[in-house]
């Protein structure tokens, strides 16, 4: 059984190849290397002992696309590929409509006509926007307030009026909190490319000298510290939902909704301490001005993706800070600082 993975390099696509290998499938993952490394792949054959495809290709590229299914026979598709910062979304609006629908668009079309109707999609509690009460179940209001989050919001309705015309179309989609953590080998990670918009790599980069002081965005939230408050949750949890969805997938049709988080709030501050006591290290921070977008506090319901997928979140604040700083401690620079190596994987 092939199962695509779009956005495989990247940091939750290269967890979940692992996940993925070591659950017995056959993966083929399609990348256009805009945001990640190939190196990822490497060390994802490295982690499993298992190769695959890979296809360097940008779902904008519909002949590029149509090219993975006119030469392997796809059973499945599990789409991470996007533009994803909030922040970036908002002075770029126009970039991120056009990457994130366009492209799934195109994806969606390449799989009709080849007859592949099984999808997991990789959304995000951004749809949820501000939310009205706590904690945030998948009947919440979908109400959100960015530009990134919108273009999750209209990819999810256009699949819904996908699979409304063809009830063969069985569909996932997964509303992710706050992915933070590594592969507890270490080989894998986070790796952003610039100034990181996540907070774990921030935080990581600043523990290991990379950057002077950690910014936090706002003390003034209606929260315990004044800073904000996520769902942060091990990104190989989030990757093992993305093989649980994928069962889900395979045997049922229809389109469903499921959260992926821990339950647990957790501030900034908060995270900065757990940090620093697992890893010995100081993290200088200060405050600055709030983000466009960002709400006061954000924390899941999971319990649908307990009931439906037999999913849970297995892995609590000090495993994901842990892992991060041995992540970010093994490879100081990310992927470009490790020995180059010859590419292991298949090239297509």
């Amino acid at each position: 059984m092939a199962i695509l993975i779009t956005g495989g390099a990247g940091y939750i696509g290269s967890h979940t190849c692992v996940e993925l290998l070591n659950a017995g499938y056959e993966i083929i993952v399609a990348d256009n290397l805009s945001n990640s490394n190939s190196e990822s792949l490497n060390r994802v054959i490295d982690i499993t002992g298992k190769s695959f495809k890979f296809y360097q290709v940008d779902l904008l590229n519909q002949n590029e696309v149509e090219s993975i299914f006119s030469e392997n026979k796809v059973d499945a598709v599990i789409h991470l590929a996007g533009y994803k910062s909030v922040s970036e979304a908002v002075v770029k609006p126009l970039a991120y409509y056009r990457n994130n629908i366009v492209g799934m668009l195109i994806l969606c079309e390449m799989m009709q006509k080849y007859g592949v109707y099984r999808l997991v999609f990789s959304s995000s509690a951004t749809v949820y926007g501000q939310p009205v009460s706590l904690p945030i179940t998948e009947e919440s209001t979908l109400n959100t307030n960015n530009p990134y989050g919108r273009t999750k919001l209209m990819c999810e309705e256009i699949l819904r009026d996908i699979s409304m015309s063809n009830r063969l179309w069985s569909t996932a989609l997964l509303r992710y909190f706050n992915p933070i953590g590594a592969h507890d080998s270490g080989l894998i990670g986070e790796d952003p490319m610039d100034i990181p918009n996540n907070l774990l790599p921030y935080i990581s980069q600043v523990a290991v000298g990379r950057r002077a002081e950690l910014h936090i965005f706002g003390d003034d939230y209606p929260t315990p510290d004044g800073t904000g408050v996520r769902d942060y949750i091990h990104v190989m949890d989030i990757a093992s939902g993305h093989v649980k969805a994928l069962e889900r997938v395979m045997l049922k049709t229809g389109v469903e909704a499921y959260n992926l988080g821990t339950g647990i709030g957790y501030s900034v501050l908060e995270l900065v301490d757990t940090f620093e006591k697992v890893s010995g290290q100081k993290v200088p921070y200060r405050i600055v001005e709030r983000r466009q977008g960002d709400v006061a506090v954000c924390y899941a319901d999971s319990s649908k993706a307990l009931m439906e997928l037999g999913w849970s979140a297995t892995r609590g604040i000090e495993e994901m800070c842990a892992d991060s700083w041995r992540w970010q401690s093994y490879n100081l620079h990310g992927y470009e600082g490790s020995v180059p190596k010859p590419v292991k994987i298949s090239v297509y």
